[in-house]
């Protein structure tokens, strides 16, 4: 495994629509595991194939408690079946917008639909913060940062920051 730079706000790649995976083979499988050992070493809780500048529809997510055993999971192709009524507040950050927080207010539950390691498809029901990390990886999915549920006040001084540091 390897880890892989992360691709940061102001680079454009962030915004791209990323394409579906068309098969499961070794150079996907150890694309997740390369991602993993970075969303792990970051760290993070979740990562998408965007952030390491590959636009295809895979992501990964590990929300075990820090002292818990992990429990990576590996998703493909991910799509939401339903969301909730319910909603719920989290402070969301993001490895591609480090040091920057922001409140979100999403569904609390979802059921999704992905394909995994496997190549078999699987239906789950999450609430929490599996519930939050599985929609905010997938807004990366479709070019959604973070930022974008800021005014755009806000939003345009947190771009300007990265632009800046970007420049050197």
């Amino acid at each position: 495994m390897a880890k892989l730079p992360i691709v940061t706000l102001p680079d454009p790649v962030l915004r791209q629509v990323s394409k579906p995976v068309e098969r499961i083979d070794a150079a996907l499988l150890k694309l997740a595991d390369d991602m993993l050992e970075t969303m792990y070493a970051a760290p993070g809780i979740g990562l998408a194939a965007i952030q390491v500048g590959v636009p295809r529809r895979l992501l990964v997510l590990d929300v075990a408690d820090k002292d818990a055993t992990p429990q990576p999971l590996t998703i493909i192709n991910p799509e939401i079946v339903k969301l909730g009524s319910e909603t719920r507040s989290y402070e969301e950050g993001c490895l591609s917008i480090p040091e920057v927080h922001v409140e979100i207010e999403r569904p609390a539950t979802l059921a999704f639909r992905y394909t995994g390691r496997d190549g078999k498809i699987h239906e789950v029901s999450a609430d929490g913060l599996l519930a939050t990390a599985v929609q905010h990886e997938m807004d990366h999915l479709d070019g959604k940062l973070i930022i974008d549920f800021l005014s755009r006040l806000r939003r345009d001084i947190v771009v300007r920051k990265f632009k800046k540091i970007a420049r050197g």
